[in-house]
Parts: structure tokens; sequence; C-alpha cells
């Protein structure tokens, strides 16, 4: 079996679910094709979500070609301080860049603002902090941004979609001080079992992705086994994060059934009830 070659459809959901954070420009195959397959399967919607200017404007656009998707813009963390200080590596998919300074930044959030206003743009994310790919330099333009995400997502009234990689103490103290928008969204919940009590009494929607099948995910299991149902949501951050026992192979929407069941297990909960759970959940936090 190829680790590049996709995984087979699982069994379809009875109730039909949404992806909650997915990278639709990063997969293989047209848009149509990955919604297709999505909808065999009872997926029947999903959220595309921007990393940079280029790749939010892409999400606001197939959102506002599909009925069945939704947008979340932003700059991703990592691209904060890379609009600043300059990629010379090229990490990006935009290739060796300079650097622009804070004006490049906030010509930048403008543009983010800009398609924030859009009606089929339900999301602002993903924003947040990233200690594990930014070291201490970028720490002061990963704020920077991450503040102004939460003030555009307060001002068009649009769910915050947090990106939170090493760095939980900081993203919860950044929202308890700025003042976090009505619905935020921990995308790809990354904290433990104390972290999610945390989140739950602030009301803010914790999705689960991939990594929870993972064997040594142990602390996610603990934390999603505490999460109030009413506030978890389901993703596949796709194409990474292909859950067990597909993991290392392409990930993509057509993959939910295979983590909510097993969020299904940890949760002792069935898996009908927990799918229609998720579908309010995700029709909740993204107002659609």
């Amino acid at each position: 079996m190829s680790r590049t070659e996709a995984p087979p459809l699982p069994e379809p959901l009875r109730v039909p679910v949404a992806d909650s954070h997915t990278h639709l420009d990063m997969q293989d195959g047209t848009v149509e094709e990955g919604l297709a397959r999505a909808a065999a399967v009872n997926v029947t919607t999903v959220v595309q979500v921007g990393c940079d200017v280029k790749g939010s404007r892409w999400a606001a656009e197939t959102a506002a070609a599909h009925a069945n998707v939704h947008a979340a813009v932003a700059l991703h963390p990592n691209e904060a301080p890379r609009i600043v200080h300059g990629d010379p590596e090229g990490w990006s998919r935009q290739g060796a860049r300079e650097g622009g300074g804070t004006s490049a930044l906030h010509d930048a959030l403008a543009e983010i603002d800009a398609l924030a206003a859009l009606d089929h743009v339900r999301g602002v994310g993903e924003t947040g902090l990233d200690y594990f790919r930014t070291g201490p330099e970028g720490v002061a333009a990963q704020e920077e941004s991450f503040r102004a995400h939460i003030e555009i997502a307060k001002r068009h009234g649009k769910a915050l979609v947090i990106h939170d990689r090493e760095a939980h103490a900081d993203v919860l103290r950044i929202l308890a001080e700025a003042g976090a928008p009505q619905r935020t969204v921990f995308h790809c919940y990354s904290g433990d079992a104390e972290m999610a009590r945390v989140c739950a009494e602030a009301g803010y929607f914790m999705s689960f992705a991939g990594n929870v099948t993972f064997k040594n995910a142990q602390p996610l299991r603990d934390a999603l086994s505490v999460a109030p149902t009413e506030l978890v949501l389901v993703e596949t951050d796709a194409p990474f994060l292909t859950p067990a026992p597909f993991r290392g192979r392409p990930n993509a929407p057509y993959l939910i059934p295979v983590t909510l069941r097993a969020m299904a297990a940890v949760k002792g909960l069935e898996e009908d009830v927990l799918a229609a759970a998720i579908a309010d959940n995700t029709a909740r936090a993204f107002d659609y």
C-alpha cells in the first residue's frame, strides 16, 4: 500500500455532518471531486480555511461558488512573521520573500478585514500563536496579528478560528485580555483535559482532528472526554493529520467518519447522537 495512495471511502455516516476545518486548495483533485467524495459518506458541509491573503481570497471565491462550502479567512500565525521579517528559505507556498515590516502586515490585515465582511465568509482564521514553527523573533508579529484578527472577527460578527501550537497559556491570556468573540473555535484542539475545562467555562468550541486517533494521543482523548458535547466539533485539517489506520496518507473531508467514530467511542455516545450534535454545533459555531 503506497503512502501516497488515498485511503478508501469509509462506511457512510447515517447523520450528515460538517468538516469544520479543511484546506481543499492543498488536496489532490478538483473541489467538485472532493465535495462529491465527502457527500458520498454524508459529510455534506465543509469550512474552507485560508492561511494567507491569496489562500483567503481563494476560500472566499470557493465558498461563493458552492452552497455547501463556508470560508474562513486569515493570516496563519506563521505567515505574520514571514510578512514582517521575510521568508528567505521559502517555507510557505509563496517561496522566498523579502520582509516588508509592519506596514506590509497592516496591508495584509486590511485585505483580510475586507474579505471577512463578505456574507459567505463565516469565520476569521486560522489565527493564533505557533511557537513550534516560529521562534522568539516572530512572537511580536504573531501577537499583533492575532489581536487584529480578534478585532476583525468581532467587528464583522464572525467566528474566530484559532491555531494554537505549543502556546496554550498565551493564546488563552490574549483571548481574555482582548475579549474573545461570541463564537471562538479551537481548531485541531491540542490542549489537555485541564485546558478543555477552561475552554468549556469560556464557551469556546473545541474541534478535534484525526490526531485524536493516534496511539500517543491519550491526553487529547482525555480532553475530548471532559469537553461538553455541545462544544465539540470534528475536522480533517486535510491534507494533514490523517486518522489511524491511515496515518501518513493523504487526508480529505471524506475521512471525517473515521475520526467521528473514534470520538464517539471516547465519549461513550452512539455515533448518530454525536453526529447530530456536531452538525448542530458546527452550524452554531459558524452561524450558517
